[in-house]
């Protein structure tokens, strides 16, 4: 293989890793867009809403909460029901975009 050829493949092979990156980020957001509704854009709650802003929150009580939620340990309106929806790494990829945000 020349030098030219391996640029090319390596090119290739880069494109193909920083897209399956984008894939995987847009995934990610595509759940965390889902909480939009209640929690607001980006997880920044309406000023002197009722529903907690899930932006800046530690990783682990997401987790925490989701799983209880999803358990029915802990009670709600319509987060037990939402939270079946999800599977235990959905809740980990979830928490850990919301985690990331600024508060």
């Amino acid at each position: 293989m020349n030098l030219k050829s391996a640029a090319a493949a390596m090119a290739l092979m880069t494109a193909g890793a920083a897209g399956a990156q984008d894939a995987q980020t847009l995934y990610v957001r595509s759940l965390a867009a889902t909480c939009a509704n209640c929690h607001g854009t980006g997880g920044q709650a309406v000023p002197g809403s009722q529903v907690p802003s899930l932006a800046g929150m530690p990783q682990t009580y997401i987790v925490e909460q989701m799983k209880a939620f999803k358990a029915g340990t802990r009670t709600a309106t319509v987060m037990h029901q939402l939270a079946k929806g999800y599977s235990d790494e959905q809740i980990n990829q979830i928490a850990a975009y919301f985690a990331a945000q600024k508060k």
